[in-house]
């Protein structure tokens, strides 16, 4: 402690290191004790609402005690280095090392490296073929687990799906078993979990999947009741701003509208609702103790929450002085009357795509006509700065659908200038990413577009949006190219992981630390290639992540490809069922 307190003064924020919120209950060393571990800094781990579930569901059984640790920003995790101060938990100070079992949580692809810092700073071997008993067992989880292989040789055990049962009944077991050995494999016949060691895959000549040998299906954990299911009471209050510093609930899991590119839509099916009751009862408990003055409503949708007007109305009546915000409003909501509640000093409307036609493709079921209503209302509230999402690279799309995205531009300019009493100049900001396929969408077996499409497409729209008023930014290739690579890949990149992480690759989620030529170069040395991994795969092929069971049919996934090709559009669930599969297991409410 002597030590750390001369290093604090010395490094960016050292109130991240220190522990001590408010509204953290001091903690005593259990039988079972769990570290939850967030790969990225603690201003964005602290604003993220899974890690508190988790907690939550693990502290619910007897005999535990659950701890946090954040990734060190670069600084700080240097000095450790220097002064061998292994990575400690912000609770009771403990070594990572002393744990029985380190939770990660991975939110992002980029994020892996930041788990293999982790465990570098807290002194515990990388792989989990080197952790002997003396070693804690690493758990993940999270939406990137949807495809653990890239992370299997360095992580015990993966929960796959929703975490509020699963994890307690971890708890649970970790707490009879008598060695990692007994644990696992009692753990590995759970719902929900997967253990790597106990899963074998074969590859043929070419580098394609021949075969896995082990568990059959692993079947992601539902949760089938929010109502009922676990969430803390409260949340401590960061030490220093948090990226979202405000309370949060969530509304509801999954949604209705069934995108295609969109992983998210597909993982958290099916659509689960919180009662308006139960959301007002954990609003006032949330921001009455952390004395937050903001409150966020989380979905996937909030606007297709079928009671939204009395839930907000609720939440009003009880909490008269707070700001609402409602981050997944759709343009086709926003002209409802609730539209007030979302007041920021702008409006973020997504419309993905520039043309009907690739909207249809992608099964984004709005119309220009709704996009620009969305606008008016908006306008007429007296916005006066709007943002706007797009993606390039999408499947079949052309020059003129990115030309298309001008023409909603000019448009939206057009609607503006007509609007009386404008107080301000309009502001325009397009923001364009690229195209990624991810597992679990029916456009997992798409390629990614290469770096030429890349420049060539931003050059397009560089001259359709050359207009006053209106910018564009876009995200950077290598970054999108890496997170493909990581999101469809298989086993094999355990090896350009570890070798990525060697080279100086951690923190990658941020652009100042990404180095694209150094993952290029660890790809190299294990005899692959980024080309790999963002091909087209074929409908035959097995895929990486085929052995896991989120419930939804792979032939409805590639049904719905073939829909996309023919420019189809299917709807979502609130049109009648498609038949994904899912009411197999679960009886969908559709109300």
């Amino acid at each position: 402690m002597k030590t750390l307190n001369e290093i604090l003064p010395t490094v960016e924020k050292p109130s991240r290191y220190t522990g001590g919120e408010w509204g953290e209950s001091k903690l005593m060393p259990a039988k079972f004790n769990y570290c939850i571990c967030f790969p990225d800094v603690y201003e964005v781990g602290m604003s993220n609402l899974g890690i508190k579930i988790v907690a939550e569901s693990v502290k619910s059984v007897s005999n535990t005690c659950v701890d946090r640790c954040f990734a060190p920003w670069p600084d700080f995790g240097c000095a450790l280095k220097e002064n061998n101060i292994p990575l400690y938990s912000l609770g009771l100070k403990w070594d990572l090392s002393k744990f029985d079992m380190l939770g990660f949580s991975l939110q992002y692809e980029m994020s892996y490296t930041a788990l293999l810092y982790m465990l570098d700073l807290a002194n515990i071997p990388l792989k989990s073929i080197d952790r002997g008993e003396e070693y804690p067992i690493i758990q993940a989880g999270g939406p990137c687990v949807c495809n653990p292989e890239p992370m299997a040789d360095f992580v015990d055990i993966f929960t796959i799906g929703d975490g509020e049962e699963v994890m307690a009944e971890l708890a649970r077991l970790k707490l009879k078993c008598k060695s990692k050995r007994e644990f696992l494999n009692q753990a590995s016949e759970l719902d929900g979990v997967y253990v790597p060691a106990l899963m074998q895959v074969e590859y043929t000549n070419d580098g394609k999947i021949s075969s896995f040998s082990g568990k059959e299906k692993v079947k992601k954990a539902l949760v089938k009741d929010l109502d009922k299911a676990i969430f803390p009471h409260h949340f401590s209050v960061a030490n220093t701003e948090a990226v979202f510093d405000r309370g949060i609930i969530e509304v509801m899991r999954g949604c209705y509208r069934g995108c295609r590119f969109c992983q998210a839509g597909f993982l958290y099916r099916p659509v689960r609702k919180r009662s308006v009751q139960t959301l007002t009862k954990q609003a006032c408990s949330i921001l009455n103790h952390g004395g937050y003055n903001e409150l966020s409503l989380n979905s996937l949708s909030t606007g297709d929450y079928p009671q939204l007007g009395e839930l907000l109305d609720s939440i009003n009546g009880a909490l008269p002085d707070i700001k609402m915000s409602l981050p997944s409003l759709r343009v086709d909501s926003f002209e409802s009357h609730y539209a007030k509640f979302a007041r920021q000093s702008s409006i973020t409307f997504a419309p993905e795509a520039g043309t009907q036609r690739l909207r249809n493709v992608i099964n984004k079921d709005i119309t220009e006509e709704e996009i620009l209503r969305g606008a008016e209302n908006a306008f007429k509230l007296g916005y006066s700065s709007i943002k706007l999402y797009f993606m390039m690279g999408l499947p079949t799309e052309t020059d003129e659908d990115l030309a298309g995205i001008g023409n909603i531009v000019r448009k939206i300019k057009g609607i503006y200038g007509r609007i009386p009493s404008r107080a301000k100049a309009l502001r325009v900001s397009v923001s364009v990413s690229t195209f990624i396929p991810k597992p679990f969408t029916p456009f997992q077996y798409e390629r990614q577009i290469s770096a030429e499409e890349v420049e060539h497409k931003i050059e397009v729209l560089k001259k359709e949006l050359f207009m006053k008023g209106v910018s564009i930014s876009w995200n950077d290739f290598g970054l999108s190219q890496m997170e493909a690579v990581l999101a469809r890949g298989d086993r094999r990149l355990g090896a350009v992981i570890q070798k990525a992480y060697e080279r100086g690759c951690y923190f990658d989620g941020w652009q100042q630390y990404f180095k694209h030529d150094e993952w290029l170069n660890a790809l190299k040395e294990c005899g692959l290639s980024a080309e790999d991994y963002t091909r087209e795969f074929s409908e035959e092929e097995i895929l990486p992540w085929d052995f896991i069971d989120i419930f939804v049919d792979k032939k409805f996934l590639i049904k719905e490809r073939h829909r996309a090709l023919n420019e189809e559009v299917s709807g979502g669930c609130l049109s009648g069922c498609k038949g994904c599969g899912m009411q197999k297991v679960f009886k969908c409410d559709i109300k």
